[in-house]
């Protein structure tokens, strides 16, 4: 049977470019090796956010009387928090298959490979079974990087080393944890862990968290989560995985630290390999699929969405690269811009950024203004932050006048980045956005505040 559209992956960008397909009538097929809904769902973003709100509620309530609200014997059961997450990734998954169903996708569950390409379209084999496909919208995702430290296989093998997969498994919560690696899903995963009890050291290559999120905002966030019991270990290189923790090196010395578990986070790579790919003579670059702007690779009727192209490994960015394959499958033009992404690291407090950072801007030679103030400025934060440290930092092209990059470090930034996001994607200057109403009292109203403050 041809289809005219094949989709290989039923993750963000996966299933997002099948139900469009689908919609459009296309006669759409997704398949899916594991879990549809892909990572994101099943073992990153939603049940990540589920664990991490049941710490803040834990966090909340322990504090309380500073909010004249008085509570006893404040407990948290890791086993509870864990079946709750259950719960909620076996909706949006049934969710996921119901909105595929709905718009007229075939979905099949297995491995995918591309076989061959013939003059009908692409074939791709699953299950035992060849299917053909006009086009073809390759979704495959990412997985956890392994860099070849000695032990380290030996140890995930026994399941002493864990990744998030296995993290999010885990119902008996272990004394203490070494996270390997302080970017995003390192830091999510210890915050949670050190708010609900578990003693959490971070080792990180780099002398600073977060990659390359502005370092104004996580030397802040990382004195918070110091506040909460974290320790970090930076600067320093793991050389050895053993038995009971690892062997590091650090301002030259050799060094050795023991813990319960290990979590493995150093990073996420495209997850391209044994699905028949590069023998078509598909354009890679160090593993990731390369893409234009059209999100079309260097064979025709080939696109490639989300983590597997390598540019931004970000759910929403999957989405709207999907939608853009799609368009240009239905012979509607459409563009992928990433110059305006938001980014959102879920700690507590979390980051949410967009555009450039000080320090990017000005590596690309642009003059900025820079206005950087505390997030007191909000009335509303004040009143629901108490001794809360969060600040923000909005970068101006000096030139144009207009909002180039955005970052604020405060609870629920998440929610309001969309804001900056907007007025990066569509050039607003200082009095573009002077002339925006926000509702008072909000915490995003801050946006004003940095403008008046230009």
């Amino acid at each position: 049977m041809v289809y005219d559209v094949i989709v290989l992956g039923g993750g963000p960008g996966g299933y997002m470019a099948a139900e469009l397909a689908g919609g459009a009538k296309l006669k759409t097929l997704c398949i899916e090796e594991t879990h549809f809904g892909g990572c994101c769902l099943n073992e990153g973003c939603i049940p990540t956010k589920t664990l991490l709100n049941s710490a803040k509620l834990y966090e909340h309530a322990k504090e309380s009387a500073v909010y004249g609200v008085t509570a006893e014997n404040v407990k948290i059961d890791h086993e509870a928090v864990v079946k709750r997450k259950d719960k909620v990734v076996k909706t949006l998954v049934s969710g996921v298959k119901a909105g595929l169903k709905a718009n007229g996708v075939e979905m099949v569950d297995g491995k995918g490979k591309v076989v061959s390409r013939t003059a009908e379209g692409y074939v791709v084999e699953a299950n035992g079974v060849q299917y053909t496909g006009k086009n073809l919208i390759v979704a495959t995702g990412s997985v956890c990087t392994i860099l070849p430290i000695p032990g380290l296989q030996d140890g995930l093998a026994s399941g002493f080393v864990m990744t998030n997969k296995e993290l999010l498994e885990m119902t008996r919560l272990p004394k203490d944890l070494i996270v390997l690696g302080g970017g995003v899903i390192g830091l999510e995963m210890a915050t949670y862990l050190q708010m609900i009890g578990v003693k959490v050291t971070v080792i990180e290559m780099l002398d600073h968290i977060a990659g390359p999120t502005d370092t104004d905002l996580t030397k802040i966030l990382q004195k918070t989560l110091e506040g909460y019991g974290m320790t970090f270990l930076l600067n320093a290189k793991v050389t050895e995985v053993t038995k009971t923790g690892v062997k590091y090196e650090k301002d030259g010395k050799a060094c050795e630290l023991n813990a319960e578990k290990i979590l493995l986070s150093i990073g996420r790579r495209a997850n391209c390999a044994g699905i028949g790919l590069e023998e078509l003579g598909l354009q890679m670059n160090r593993g990731a699929i390369v893409t234009d702007e059209h999100m079309r690779t260097n064979l025709p009727g080939l696109y490639a969405v989300g983590d597997v192209n390598g540019k931004i490994m970000l759910a929403h960015t999957a989405y709207r690269e999907a939608e853009v394959a799609v368009n240009m499958i239905l012979g509607k033009k459409d563009t992928m811009r990433y110059n305006a992404i938001p980014s959102v690291i879920y700690t507590v407090p979390e980051i949410a950024s967009v555009g450039m950072t000080e320090a990017q801007a000005k590596a690309e030679g642009i003059d900025v203004k820079v206005v950087k103030m505390p997030m007191s400025y909000s009335g509303r934060y004040i009143a629901e932050n108490e001794g809360g440290n969060g600040i923000f930092k909005m970068i101006f092209n000096k030139k144009y006048n207009t909002l180039i990059g955005a970052q604020f470090l405060c609870n629920y930034s998440s929610e309001f980045i969309v804001a900056a996001a907007m007025c990066v994607e569509f050039e607003l200057t200082v009095d573009d956005i002077k002339e925006i109403v926000f509702p008072h009292p909000t915490v995003c109203e801050v946006m004003r505040e940095a403008v008046l403050h230009y």
